[in-house]
């Protein structure tokens, strides 16, 4: 800002900004649904879809591992040493993409040195963290507790330095926090992990529907308690689990079995697996493709459903990582930018080298203009030749 708009700032007064809902919870960390669902609760969520169930931890990792691995524009050294280095073991940009993408929040901790200069980022768990409010709802700290101790982050020190760096995504119904896909996906791994479990108890009563023991003497009379009991007792050591799959059974006094027919419902079972499969998917955003499942046809062959998630997927997510990054580090690296390098994913060299052929091509564009559509930095300029030099050529 110059002197003159500084001091027509200073006469007219700025504007002041609108004020934040301010609630004491955030809506989606328990968002109740109809009075047949549980309530969300994130915790629960992460140990039923990333712990337990295998498409949703691969999906994630699709996503947060590519980021972590994808290469970076060069830039300042010190900058990319920050973002390239570990967070508590753990790849920075991998962690962050994974809380973004489980979460909807991520939250990255600016530690500095004596100076003022950051020394480390570290991503803290987003869970833990809460948003403290001032009288206009904005923002004013970030409150992190565990195991009882509460500590409280600013979100500038004394120097109007940032002390936190918040990265939400988009939240339709909140001020303060965002919404991750794990909340969108939740319901759908519900579903397929119901089915795995469906499945397991299929496979150990010998992988097949069970039937019905008909007890019919002639004269009408039921079994007594004492012999059904006895009954279900010898059929539930003797013929149940997976051990005793096809032990021929023995059956006296007016017993027969009747095998029950498969159900048109049960025979339908795998499809309801694999639909839900695919909405859990379609949650992360991971073509199905990627995911090893079947009957999605979307994509003509692996290559163009690996190429859709860079392009749908990681890139939007990363340069919102590493925009956000950025911005907040650029008190002390002004001139500095983050960015994927394009040209070195291999995913996208098809898409680059056509890119290139075009660019090459076209005779009306000179050199700074095809550097420019490709996105390469401007060439820099040659120092004239000195006249000594000139008369010694």
């Amino acid at each position: 800002m110059s002197f003159l708009d500084s001091l027509v700032a200073a006469f007219k007064g700025e504007s002041a900004r609108v004020p934040l809902a301010r609630g004491s919870a955030s809506p989606w960390y328990f968002a109740e649904g109809a009075a047949s669902r549980a309530p969300y609760e994130y915790t629960g969520a992460v140990r039923r879809a990333y712990l337990e169930n295998p498409v949703a931890q691969r999906a994630v990792r699709l996503v947060c591992e590519g980021i972590g691995g994808a290469p970076l524009k060069p830039c300042d050294p010190a900058l990319l040493a920050l973002v390239s280095e570990t967070s508590a073991g753990q790849p920075l940009l991998e962690t962050l993409a994974a809380q973004l993408l489980l979460h909807g929040n991520a939250y990255v901790q600016i530690l500095k040195d004596a100076r003022g200069r950051p020394v480390e980022l570290f991503a803290l768990r987003p869970e833990r963290v809460s948003v403290i409010a001032g009288p206009d709802g904005w923002p004013s700290a970030y409150a992190y507790e565990v195991a009882g101790k509460r500590i409280v982050i600013p979100v500038l020190d004394e120097d109007a330095s940032p002390c936190l760096i918040h990265i939400r995504h988009f939240h339709p119904a909140d001020d303060h926090y965002g919404a991750g896909c794990l909340s969108a996906a939740d319901q759908a791994v519900a579903t397929h992990n119901a089915a795995s479990e469906w499945n397991r108890q299929l496979l150990e009563n010998a992988a097949r529907p069970s039937g019905a023991l008909v007890y019919d003497t002639g004269d009408g009379n039921p079994l007594t308690p004492d012999q059904f009991d006895r009954l279900k007792t010898e059929l539930s050591n003797a013929f149940a689990g997976a051990a005793n799959a096809g032990r021929p059974m023995l059956l006296e006094g007016g017993l027969t079995w009747q095998a029950m027919a498969m159900s048109p419902a049960d025979m339908d079972f795998a499809t309801l697996k694999a639909a839900a499969a695919r909405d859990v998917a379609l949650a992360f955003g991971v073509p199905p493709m990627l995911l090893g499942l079947p009957g999605d046809s979307t994509y003509a062959n692996y290559r163009e459903a690996n190429r859709a998630l860079w392009r749908l997927t990681l890139l939007p997510q990363a340069a919102k990582l590493l925009a956000a990054i950025a911005e907040a580090l650029a008190p002390w690296f002004p001139e500095a930018e983050l960015a994927v390098d394009l040209d070195r994913v291999p995913a996208l060299a098809e898409d680059r080298e056509r890119l290139w052929a075009q660019v090459s091509a076209a005779d009306f564009l000179d050199d700074a203009e095809k550097r420019a559509l490709l996105g390469l930095p401007p060439r820099a300029a040659t120092p004239p030749s000195s006249p000594v030099a000139e008369e010694r050529r």
